[in-house]
């Protein structure tokens, strides 16, 4: 008789192979006419999904959204309504990798390439002239500082931006704690690729959840959408190699957070303080010694790492304020 690990192995085999072809789940209705409503445009042969709003008649104010790690521009859809109350353009995409935009592979996925995504979606609008005001969260946030370091620059082609509101994003390397996966996953070697096959709904789940606060987690339908939007296009198997973004931002930190500290435009920082990705008071503290000119609002004490999704009416009284307020 064969040794039972055998048997199990032989078992395995089969079951381990049907779970690695398991089909993303299907789109919810409010996801899918989400898609529905967005548009492609490309970038050197890769199809990126945006979302392009008309909103207030004569305004000549537009707002980016730029959106985080590993969700997409979904992110934004609670507080989308608002803004288009009080801009003409409200403008988000799903950077490469993410949401609906293409996920290639191998592929080297960087915050270079994505702000000049942001710059070829400008110009593919026909605002590439246009002054423009950039609301950001997490990676978001990362991508934001690149744009505002070319800004600085005053190079051609880059955007004219007006105003920046960054969100819960891990601007300072010292400060930012990423989660035990992130670490695993983008620091793994051989080891990556075998845990991004074998990420399910359940790791993801079970990973994301905590970084929401106790009282405004996220229901299972809402896990759902985020997480059909990381398997549409294989998406979860592109995660270590977009999880390198943490590893540049250590690299440029003196380039990115140079940028935030020279720049004369508004800049506001939106907080949820129960973060533990980016932790209180340790980041706080430095983000106003390193900012002092910055303004910032801080949200409820039960507020964390999503606060657009955990309190979406507090995050936009909050940046309406900022931006009536130059």
């Amino acid at each position: 008789m064969r040794e039972w690990w055998v048997q199990v192995g032989l078992l395995a085999v089969p079951l381990l192979a049907a779970y690695l072809h398991i089909p993303p789940p299907q789109l919810s209705p409010a996801l899918h006419s989400w898609k529905s409503s967005g548009k492609f445009f490309t970038y050197k042969g890769l199809r990126i999904f945006y979302q392009d709003s008309v909103g207030v008649v004569g305004s000549p104010e537009i707002v980016v959204l730029l959106h985080g790690f590993p969700t997409s521009s979904y992110d934004w859809y609670k507080i989308w309504e608002g803004l288009t109350l009080r801009f003409h353009r409200v403008i988000a995409l799903d950077f490469l990798g993410f949401g609906f935009s293409d996920k290639p592979r191998p592929h080297h996925y960087s915050i270079f390439e994505q702000a000049s995504i942001v710059e070829a979606l400008l110009r593919h609008l026909g605002l590439q002239n246009r002054r423009v005001n950039l609301l950001s969260h997490d990676y978001g946030d990362i991508v934001a500082q690149e744009l505002l370091y070319r800004f600085k620059q005053n190079r051609s082609g880059r955007l004219t931006i007006k105003s920046l509101c960054l969100s819960n994003g891990g601007i300072f390397p010292e400060t930012h704690r990423p989660l035990l996966l992130q670490k695993l996953l983008k620091d793994g070697g051989m080891l990556s690729p075998i845990l991004t096959r074998l990420m399910n709904f359940f790791v993801f789940s079970r990973g994301l959840t905590p970084v929401f606060g106790p009282y405004t987690r996220p229901s299972e339908s809402e896990l759902w959408d985020m997480w059909a939007g990381i398997r549409n296009n294989d998406g979860n198997l592109v995660i270590d190699s977009l999880l390198q973004y943490i590893n540049q931002r250590k690299k440029f930190r003196r380039r990115w957070v140079g940028a935030l500290a020279s720049v004369t435009i508004p800049i506001h920082f939106i907080y949820g303080p129960l973060d533990p990705v980016n932790p209180y008071p340790e980041f706080l503290e430095l983000y106003r010694k390193t900012l002092p000119r910055s303004t910032v609002s801080i949200l409820d004490d039960h507020i964390s790492h999503y606060p657009q999704l955990e309190d979406p009416m507090g995050f936009l009284n909050a940046y309406m304020g900022f931006i009536n307020s130059f």
